[in-house]
């Protein structure tokens, strides 16, 4: 029966999904938290978090800026975020004047002040807008927080010790961006939580 086939397959969609994450927890925690601490002293300075991401990424960068500017799961003033990924006017008119790969790194080189801080998703760690957004930011002496998959690509190379990468191993495209996900929810969480001296 066609159905049992879609079930079946699925249900091991859940099933790889939740092994990846749960495979991926002890190595992932400790850059997870070394990234909220970097976003806290920003946003403690003043500074605010710039994030990037084309597709699902972009997507990723957009639902990141949000829970920030607005909330969480605690209640607590607006936390200063802004997704490059949102503003069609500017994002055409480069991609249409210049190159498409330089729509990030040109707003970063405009708006980005040493306080803030970048957050650069990018699955397979290869987009070239991506690499040109950090390479603005290390221009700009912003830290990077890198989050990536498939071993980190280019951007793994162009990161250096300011910098915190989190790399989801896995090839997999879809599985990646779950793992995503939850990284920015386990975000949102630790900064909202040293912020708010919420120890549980």
């Amino acid at each position: 029966m066609p159905g049992m086939d879609l079930i079946a397959r699925i249900t091991g969609h859940f099933n790889e999904s939740a092994t990846l994450k749960l495979t991926l927890a002890s190595e992932l925690a400790a850059p997870i938290a070394m990234a909220a601490e970097r976003m806290v002293q920003c946003l403690l300075s003043e500074g605010k978090i710039l994030v990037c991401g084309n597709g699902g990424s972009a997507a990723d960068a957009q639902h990141f800026a949000a829970e920030l500017l607005n909330r969480f799961e605690m209640e607590r003033p607006p936390l200063a975020a802004m997704a490059l990924t949102t503003d069609s006017s500017t994002l055409t008119s480069i991609a249409n004047d210049y190159h498409y790969t330089e729509v990030f790194s040109k707003q970063i080189r405009a708006l980005g002040q040493g306080r803030d801080v970048l957050l650069a998703i990018s699955t397979s760690g290869n987009s070239p807008s991506i690499l040109e957004a950090v390479r603005a930011a290390h221009e700009r002496e912003l830290p990077v927080v890198a989050l990536t998959g498939k071993g980190g690509g280019a951007l793994a190379d162009l990161l250096d010790g300011n910098d915190v990468h989190i790399c989801v191993h896995s090839q997999r495209t879809a599985r990646i961006q779950e793992v995503h996900i939850l990284v920015l929810h386990c975000l949102c969480d630790a900064i909202d939580c040293v912020l708010l001296g919420v120890e549980e």
